[in-house]
């Protein structure tokens, strides 16, 4: 599907407006012939016939003729404002929803003030376009065919002298549209390149701010300013090249008419009435001319604005819902064979091998960079395995209805985000329909409800955008109550306690045991302490599993783990390295797993 064959699909909705304001268009252009053809009767009659009973009769139906065209204008201009809001409604809504559905892909390489750009200035540029550039066009192209068709009716010589314009007005015409385009869409970058800068400093001021970047930033902004601003005198001047002679030709016409008009007169050729008459329909000839230049200005940045939006509403993503996707109530067993994930030709991870049984908990710990996200992206089915599968009760994720997954999937991610609105509906957003008791009870167990009470609104505190007034640890415990609270399957803990103390964390860890045996968890984290307990523990590095089993065997094998914990709580107890070592010597079942064979 084409740009303009996508748009013309949103306007088909309003045809029926659109056609009868096309209709009432040609009516009140058509009522334009008639006071100047008026005006000539009463120079012919009036004036020089001496019939001054006409004038009255005359000037009221010249009247009337106004007073219609009034209010038929108001009415053609409500019917097509009508008809823009209606479609710039549901293109804006179609567009939105299917920005939702887009894959963490295509917000990796978009940039939020791009994104907004299209929902504000190009949507409205779509706005101006149907609202009134339609029935400027319409409306001009007939005036000048119909003004054209009565002065041939008063004398062709005059009529074929006012052609004389139209092969200069047609190339003038064309040659502006080959410059509009062009213009128009790097005006259009800078724009979208200026919202994205300006959008960016207003998210980070506190970080521009803490490190006295201001001058810095002004700097950038000016930058980016001055683009926008040359991008917009560049396209001004395409306009501005062309208008002028645009006016000139229009202006031309009037010269034309006095001159041989005039000549015309004298030799009686035609009447001083007929003289009136085409000078009265000049202006329907002059106005169409006068407006071109603009014409054909708003309707490249038209062009250019839908061929942008599309452009993003077409992109697709990887991530789609199977068509007969699976929908049903998960358990919680999950199976990693052989998974690999590959992005921008760099292995992300490499050979998962791993499985847990529902109810369990899995720690995964490992350097920076290491993977450890992904494969909690990869079990949430926000990027697709390169190789390998993910099961989850026996059946591939990518089998499986992505809504139905999600659903059954809460997750504290690592980058907390909360919306501007109020504690409860923040913590409530993933079960918007429950009852404030299931609030608290959550932001209990998140050790988030003693310091949600002492705030002067408690729960009906309204936050500010990203959680703006809270703390980091205020912040990801609210997070970590929206997970729970969705009373999920699988509960995914991505560094969720690293702003909080640890008097908190271990409060964290009793409420998280206290969930039972029926959600299976992962924790990712970089402190021991937070993944100790767990069934089964994973150790990353480069994209790969280096090291796997409980605590307790990870500490004997003295390898990333046993350094890891040595670093952050001393020497490994002594007990602990005391025990019976034939138990290390033995393969361990993890699982039903040899854990004892540590990575892939």
């Amino acid at each position: 599907m084409t740009p303009m064959k996508w748009f013309l699909s949103f306007l088909k909705k309003y045809r029926g407006l659109m056609i009868f304001g096309i209709i009432l268009t040609f009516i009140i252009t058509s009522l334009n012939i008639i006071n100047p053809y008026i005006s000539g009767l009463i120079v012919d009659k009036v004036i020089r016939g001496g019939e001054y009973d006409l004038l009255l009769p005359f000037v009221g139906l010249m009247v009337i003729v106004v007073a219609v065209k009034g209010g038929l204008r108001f009415v053609y201009q409500l019917v097509f404002e009508t008809a823009s809001q209606g479609t710039l409604y549901d293109m804006r809504d179609k567009v939105y929803r299917k920005l939702l559905q887009e894959d963490f892909a295509f917000y990796n390489k978009k940039r939020t003030g791009d994104l907004m750009s299209r929902q504000t200035g190009d949507m409205d540029a779509i706005r101006h376009f149907v609202a009134y550039v339609i029935y400027f066009t319409l409306e001009n192209i007939l005036m000048f065919i119909i003004a054209l068709v009565m002065i041939f009716t008063v004398n062709v010589k005059l009529a074929l002298c006012m052609l004389i314009v139209l092969p200069f007005t047609a190339l003038c015409t064309y040659l502006q549209s080959k410059e509009v385009k062009p213009a128009f869409k790097r005006n259009r970058d800078c724009f979208s390149s200026l919202n994205a800068f300006v959008q960016e400093n207003i998210s980070g001021n506190r970080v521009v701010r803490a490190f006295s970047k201001e001058d810095y930033e002004i700097d950038k902004f000016n930058k980016e300013n001055d683009a926008f601003r040359r991008a917009g005198i560049d396209a001004s001047h395409v306009w501005m090249k062309y208008v002028p002679i645009f006016e000139v030709l229009a202006y031309s016409l009037n010269i034309i008419l006095m001159l041989y008009g005039g000549y015309m007169v004298i030799n009686e050729e035609i009447s001083l009435g007929d003289l009136v008459m085409v000078n009265g329909y000049l202006w329907m000839l002059n106005n169409p001319l006068r407006m071109a230049g603009w014409l054909v200005n708003d309707i490249g940045n038209f062009v250019t604005s839908v061929e942008k939006i599309y452009a993003t509403y077409s992109e697709e993503p990887n991530i789609k819902t199977p068509k007969k996707g699976i929908s049903r109530k998960l358990k919680g067993d999950i199976s990693f064979q052989n998974v690999s994930y590959r992005a921008d030709d760099e292995d992300i991870v490499m050979d998962i091998n791993f499985d847990v049984k529902a109810g369990q908990t899995v720690g995964i710990i490992g350097t920076t960079g290491s993977g450890k996200s992904t494969i909690m992206n990869l079990l949430c089915r926000f990027y697709d395995t390169t190789s390998g599968q993910v099961l989850i009760d026996g059946t591939d994720v990518k089998n499986l209805d992505l809504y139905n997954l999600r659903s059954n999937i809460g997750m504290a991610m690592q980058d907390v985000f909360l919306f501007s609105d109020t504690i409860e509906g923040n913590i409530a957003y993933g079960r918007p329909d429950c009852s404030f008791e299931d609030v608290k009870k959550a932001a209990i167990m998140a050790d988030a409800n003693h310091f949600i009470m002492a705030m002067p609104d408690g729960y009906d505190t309204v936050v500010g955008e990203r959680g703006v007034g809270l703390s980091g640890g205020q912040k990801q415990r609210i997070s970590l109550a929206r997970a729970l609270l969705k009373n999920p399957s699988i509960l995914i803990l991505d560094d969720t306690t690293s702003a909080v103390d640890m008097e908190t964390e271990n409060y964290i860890q009793k409420q998280l045991k206290n969930i039972g045996r029926t959600c299976t968890t992962f924790i990712i984290a970089y402190r021991i302490s937070s993944i100790k307990d767990a069934d089964l523990i994973l150790v990353m590095d480069k994209g790969r599993i280096i090291e796997k089993g409980t605590h307790a065997e990870l500490l004997k094998k003295g390898g990333y783990y046993a350094t890891t914990f040595h670093n952050q709580y001393g020497e490994i107890p002594e007990d602990v390295l005391r025990e019976d070592r034939s138990v290390s010597q033995k393969p361990t079942e993890t699982n039903g797993k040899q854990s004892g064979k540590g990575g892939n």
